[in-house]
């Protein structure tokens, strides 16, 4: 499972010397055949080169010209059903929606990946999403298959961004919140940086060093909601060098504390697992 590769835009240096001077790609947009968004042209500060976006509940989703207009188009309905997860046209928690516009939380999608050697403004909160990466058919195919990976890159932003900011003391990503502590528990242990080994006991055993204790959390919030929801049912054997609790009745059973949290009707948590049919 990879790690953010620039979680955090606002962090990330500009490594080209033509950043200064972006060129301003030439490849004509289309707008694409969804009935709810339309992929539209751009003249963004430090992001001309993902010339096309889409905007959802007003984030932006920009992508490279060669990132396949359907996987743009698919993030971007995994967008809104993270957000509106009944499908009414109003996200389920607009406290958070709110966020993430105030705090301009955008994603990238790229081709290559030196396609992040960007310098956007360092006012915004990012996330990037690879389109090979991307593979809209896991859902609908009983998730059989290559992993879609978007299901995992956009809610990250949207709990990074949305989510800890408003809910500082419950979601916040730093020790002695709700869900950090709740991690802690899962990894036996509250760990600052990441152990040479983790307990016998440990259900979350995520061993990236250079995932920070924030990242931990983020991290921890997507592998126990996906579950919950059954992204990850059939991809033990693949991911429980990391996450053993991959299917909502071991949530609920082994990590009471995150399953009441996650499933807690308050914060608007979604209940049904998007799978990039947003109203169709």
């Amino acid at each position: 499972m990879k790690v953010f590769k620039m979680f955090l835009l606002v962090a990330l240096p500009c490594l080209l010397s033509s950043c200064d001077k972006e060129e301003v790609p030439t490849t004509p947009v289309n707008a694409g055949d969804d009935p709810n968004f339309t992929i539209v042209s751009h003249t963004d500060e430090g992001l001309s080169k993902f010339n096309k976006k889409v905007v959802v509940f007003g984030i932006d989703i920009y992508a490279v010209s060669q990132v396949e207009d359907a996987k743009l188009l698919h993030a971007a309905n995994l967008m809104a059903q993270y957000l509106d997860n009944n499908e009414d046209g109003t996200p389920d928690n607009q406290a958070v929606a709110d966020k993430l516009v105030e705090e301009k939380a955008f994603m990238v999608m790229w081709k290559k990946e030196n396609d992040l050697n960007i310098n956007p403004p360092n006012n915004r909160l990012g996330q990037d999403l690879g389109n090979d990466e991307t593979n809209p058919n896991y859902v609908s195919n009983g998730f059989t298959g290559r992993f879609d990976a978007a299901l995992e890159e956009v809610l990250h932003i949207i709990t990074h961004a949305g989510y800890a900011k408003v809910y500082l003391t419950i979601f916040g990503e730093k020790q002695g919140t709700s869900i950090a502590n709740a991690m802690d528990l899962a990894r036996g242990g509250q760990f600052t940086s990441i152990p040479n080994n983790y307990p016998a006991e440990a259900w979350y055993t995520y061993d990236d060093k250079t995932c920070e204790y924030n990242c931990q959390v983020t991290e921890y919030h997507y592998w126990a909601l996906t579950s919950i929801l059954g992204a990850q049912q059939n991809r033990l054997d693949e991911i429980g060098q990391e996450w053993k609790l991959n299917t909502k009745e071991k949530v609920q059973n082994k990590d009471a504390t995150v399953y009441e949290l996650l499933t807690d009707p308050q914060y608007g948590f979604p209940t049904v697992l998007p799978d990039g049919t947003y109203k169709r």
